[in-house]
């Protein structure tokens, strides 16, 4: 198939452009920098500016699927400025595909849309489902929710995935560097409680779940965790426990972490228990389904 991607060039892109190459796959994808742009027989580049609503509608030639990354990192701090980029990010350049497609003779048979697990409400002992339809407030809820309802608009074209993505980890980015650095030095230490769950997966199995959605044409949520969310006291001590460095600092108290991160301390202190239960009830299968082994790959320790 030639498939669509946009956030080609980010942790996730990367990874997944280069196993849908490797499976026979044509790649198309958008970036914002006209130097990224490569033309390789099943990998090409073309330019879009989501700002001016401008794109190169040529990356539409002959695209079966469309599988939407792009999306500004919710790990920098949430001024006014930066808040109406992330929604931009996601839900602009959603709206801009969907305007270039209505004006193509493109027929997409499915769309694939990133999106995330803040939706669901925070929970210590509720384990959230693709079938729960309780929802959080705030922020990042809000901005999932605006990022799936244009998604959705999509079904006029063929099937809609949206792949609810919890914590990536990867030894090229993401979430487990800031969290591993201060470990490493010797200044670990849990954040609030430390009874707050973390819905994580390792990036080789979401990569693996967007291929198992296009191959396999799964459609509605799918929530992008691994089987067994972990609190931040487990995750905090097993990276410890590997790079071989103890615990000595007292918890970082909650209203400290506010103070210093402001709303974005949502990321650290919202206790998110989600499972991946459509994706149990499927042939898929997870290469890292707890997070001491995703850990042992990922920092190369045995």
């Amino acid at each position: 198939m030639t498939i669509l991607i946009t956030g080609a060039t980010g942790l996730i892109g990367t990874e997944l452009s280069q196993q849908l190459v490797q499976s026979g796959h044509t790649i198309h994808y958008l970036t914002t920098s006209k130097q990224k742009c490569v033309s390789e027989p099943h990998y090409k580049g073309f330019y879009w500016n989501i700002a001016c609503k401008e794109i190169d509608t040529a990356c539409l030639e002959g695209v079966d699927v469309i599988v939407h990354l792009a999306g500004a990192s919710i790990a920098k701090r949430w001024t006014k400025k930066y808040r109406e980029e992330i929604i931009s990010s996601r839900i602009d350049s959603a709206n801009l595909l969907f305007d270039a497609l209505s004006r193509s003779n493109t027929k997409i048979k499915h769309f694939i849309s990133a999106s995330g697990t803040a939706i669901y409400p925070e929970s210590y002992s509720t384990l959230y489902s693709e079938n729960n339809v309780d929802t959080a407030s705030g922020f990042l809820a809000d901005v999932v929710k605006q990022w799936e309802a244009t998604a959705d608009k999509f079904l006029i074209f063929g099937k809609v995935t949206k792949v609810r993505t919890g914590v990536v980890l990867s030894s090229k980015g993401g979430a487990l560097q800031p969290i591993l650095k201060p470990i490493a030095w010797g200044f670990g230490s849990y954040m609030g409680s430390g009874n707050q769950y973390m819905s994580w997966i390792h990036i080789q199995d979401l990569v693996n779940v967007y291929h198992y959605s296009i191959k396999n044409a799964l459609e509605g949520v799918v929530n992008g965790v691994a089987e067994e969310p972990v609190t931040n006291k487990k995750l905090t001590q097993c990276i410890a426990n590997l790079v071989k460095k103890p615990l000595i600092l007292p918890a970082i108290p909650a209203f400290m972490l506010k103070l210093m991160l402001g709303q974005m301390s949502e990321l650290i202190l919202k206790s998110e228990k989600v499972t991946c239960q459509k994706l149990k009830n499927t042939e898929f299968r997870f290469t890292f389904k707890t997070i001491d082994k995703a850990l042992i790959e990922i920092l190369g320790k045995k």
